[in-house]
């Protein structure tokens, strides 16, 4: 969930957060030279680093306060790290800290600790969104079904520990991202169908259930902007929010903001066929992904809500997200979403 920040948010970041970031370039081999810019921000505040003395350029991921541990992120490095040692995906490489960390804590007293990674430059480009997007959706189930498979596989570390994405953690009375009943242009009609809606969801998330081919470590946020194309290499990036949900919820991801594009169709038959190429579906997976669907469509409103104040694109949806998503629910609850 990540976005680009326009200038005035961007300076306003930069001078909450230039302590940190001043702090956290000590930690790492950048000469004084070495020049610090925005590229967005959402949980994290991530910065590019370019050194014109090294010719060295790297990321700076600064993670919000309070919402991954020292151990969740080592946890996100480790798959990260097998999944590349396997040849599944490409996905960055974090470079350690001169005391030999991956995980720095950065402390510059205007504020609580903040974890930061440091990560090798990719080059290459997002996908384009123009155009058919048919066989880029295959290609989005074709990765998500090979993560997901190696996860499966994958004898993690005893201290491995990442999040579960779950009705209770996305839409509960203490959702992670923010209630979706405190977003921005909630009165009472949209508070009645969203609440309706919820209840539907949380109804067939229950009765789909949480078996072990169905529910487990997931990227949960592999969209094309989370791919990178470099010729023939294809890089797998922003593993923030990997954790244990549906792997189904990996397509909702897919779709993210643009639930109501009415290209979604063919796009869902397209990543069903690419995941189908390397893991079998039953009905029962199809049938749930219109549910998940509307499941991180709720979720988005409520980050939309608690995100506003300092997320571009949250900002730029603002209540407007919030009357599409209400005419979402109806098609939804009708069984027109989708179907």
């Amino acid at each position: 969930m990540g976005s680009e920040v326009d200038q005035i948010d961007a300076v306003a970041l930069r001078t909450s957060l230039d302590g940190v970031v001043r702090a956290a370039l000590e930690r790492y081999d950048f000469s004084s030279a070495a020049s610090v810019s925005l590229v967005n921000v959402s949980e994290n505040s991530t910065f590019r680093v370019d050194d014109p003395e090294t010719g060295r350029r790297a990321a700076l991921r600064v993670s919000r306060p309070d919402y991954h541990s020292k151990a969740a992120i080592e946890s996100e490095l480790a798959w990260m790290a097998a999944l590349r040692e396997a040849g599944i995906v490409d996905p960055a490489v974090p470079i350690a800290a001169r005391d030999g960390t991956l995980v720095t804590a950065v402390d510059a007293g205007t504020g609580p600790p903040r974890h930061v990674v440091l990560f090798e430059w990719i080059s290459g480009e997002e996908p384009s969104a123009e155009g058919d997007l048919v066989p880029k959706f295959r290609l989005l189930g074709a990765l998500a079904a090979n993560m997901q498979l190696h996860g499966i596989s994958w004898r993690r570390p005893d201290w491995f520990t990442r999040y579960t994405i779950d009705y209770e953690v996305a839409l509960g009375p203490n959702a992670l991202w923010g209630c979706w009943q405190d977003s921005l242009g909630m009165g009472r009609e949209e508070l009645e169908i969203l609440g309706r809606v919820d209840a539907e969801i949380h109804r067939r998330l229950a009765e789909y259930g949480k078996a072990p081919e169905r529910f487990g470590l997931a990227h949960s946020d592999l969209r094309l902007a989370n791919l990178l194309v470099d010729g023939d290499r294809i890089h797998v990036i922003d593993f923030d929010d990997c954790g244990t949900t549906w792997y189904m919820y990996d397509f909702a991801t897919a779709v993210s903001f643009i639930e109501d594009d009415p290209r979604v169709p063919d796009w869902m038959a397209a990543w069903v066929d690419g995941y189908n190429d390397r893991r079998s579906l039953s009905p029962e997976d199809e049938g749930i992904l219109p549910t998940l669907v509307m499941f991180r469509r709720m979720l988005l409103v409520g980050w939309v809500g608690s995100h506003h104040e300092y997320a571009a694109e949250a900002a730029e949806l603002g209540a407007g997200y919030t009357a599409g998503t209400c005419d979402l629910a109806e098609a939804y609850l009708s069984g027109a979403y989708l179907r």
